[in-house]
C-alpha cells in the first residue's frame, strides 16, 4: 500500500513494539498512521433515592476515580506509543480516547472515513464485545476494508501469496477492489470458488475466469481454484485451502448474508473474524 493512510486500532493492553511491522511500512512505503489508542471507561453506575420530584440521584464513592485513572493509563500509553514512532522515523499521528463504547465506535467509524484501510488489533479480542462493535463500525460505517491479525504478522501490508474468496457479490467485489494495490505486489494470487453453480445467474458458466481476467489485466499473477466444501462449513474450508497454498492474507467480501442471520445461525463472516491465526481483509 504505496502512501497509503492506516487507521490502526488498539486497545490498553497494546505496547509499542507491536507496531514494528506498520513502522517499517511507514519508513519503507511512504505510509501514514493514524494510531487510535481505545479505553473504554467504567460504566455509569446511577441510584435513584426516593420518589418522584423528592427522589435524588447520586454516583458511587471513587467512579470517577476510577474514569481519571483510565484516562491518565491511556494518555500515558498515548505518550509512549508517540515516542517509539517517533523513535523508528514513521509518519504517526497518535490519538488516545477514553470514553464509552458507543463514543469509541463513533471514532472508529469517523476516522475510517478519511484513510485506506482501518486495521485492528488483536489486543481487542481480550474484550469480545468492544472488538465485535469496532469490527462492525469499520465495516457498516466506512468504505474502508477492515483488516484482522495483520500487525504483528511477519509479512505486515506486504504478503507474497493472497487468498481471495470470491463468490459473485457487491461485498467481495469491493474487497478486491480495496486490495488490488497488495494484488498487484503479490508474488501469486489465488482466486478460490467453494461449490460454484455453473450458470450465467449465479457464478457464470466458466465460474471465475472473469475475476482473473479482470486482476490479469490489473499485472496480477492469478490462478483459479474451485473447491467442493463436501458439506464443511465454509469458513473452515476457506483456512484450510488458505493454509494449504501458503497464503500469507485472505481477502474476502464481509456479510453477503444479512448481519442478523449470522449472529444468530453463524456464517463465513463469522467465522473469518472469530479466529486469529490467517491475516484477513474484508470489506462489505
Amino acid at each position: 500500500m504505496q502512501n497509503a493512510t492506516i487507521t490502526v486500532v488498539l486497545g490498553v493492553e497494546a505496547r509499542p513494539n507491536q507496531l514494528e511491522p506498520l513502522a517499517r511500512a511507514a519508513q519503507t512505503q511512504g505510509t501514514h498512521l493514524i494510531v487510535l489508542l481505545l479505553s473504554e471507561t467504567p460504566a455509569l453506575p446511577v441510584y435513584s433515592m426516593g420518589v418522584g420530584e423528592l427522589s435524588t440521584y447520586s454516583l458511587p464513592a471513587g467512579w470517577q476515580a476510577d474514569v481519571d485513572a483510565a484516562r491518565e493509563a491511556v494518555e500515558k500509553q498515548r505518550a509512549e506509543f508517540s515516542q517509539y514512532l517517533t523513535d523508528q522515523g514513521a509518519s504517526a499521528d497518535v490519538r488516545a480516547v477514553c470514553a464509552d463504547a458507543s463514543a469509541l465506535r463513533n471514532t472508529v467509524a469517523r476516522a475510517g472515513l478519511t484513510c485506506d484501510a482501518v486495521l485492528i488489533g488483536t489486543d481487542l479480542r481480550e474484550n469480545s464485545r468492544l472488538f465485535e462493535d469496532i469490527v462492525h463500525a469499520a465495516l457498516f460505517e466506512t468504505a474502508a476494508p477492515v483488516l484482522l491479525n495483520t500487525a504483528q504478522a511477519k509479512v505486515g501490508l506486504t504478503p507474497q501469496s493472497v487468498f481471495v474468496a470470491w463468490k459473485a457479490g457487491i461485498p467481495a467485489t469491493r474487497a478486491i477492489r480495496a486490495a488490488l494495490p497488495t494484488l498487484r505486489n503479490a508474488r501469486e494470487v489465488t482466486v478460490a470458488l467453494f461449490d460454484p453453480i455453473s450458470i450465467s445467474a449465479y457464478d457464470g458458466e466458466n465460474p471465475g475466469t472473469d475475476v482473473a481476467a479482470w486482476l490479469t489485466h490489473q499485472g496480477c499473477n492469478v490462478a483459479v481454484q474451485q473447491y467442493a466444501s463436501g458439506g464443511e462449513d465454509i469458513g473452515t474450508a476457506i483456512l484450510k485451502r488458505a493454509k494449504e497454498t501458503g497464503a500469507d492474507l485472505i481477502v474476502m467480501g464481509a456479510y453477503d448474508h444479512s448481519r442478523l442471520r449470522e449472529m444468530v445461525f453463524g456464517g463465513t463472516t463469522r467465522s473469518l473474524i472469530e479466529q486469529s491465526a490467517f491475516p484477513v481483509l474484508l470489506s462489505h
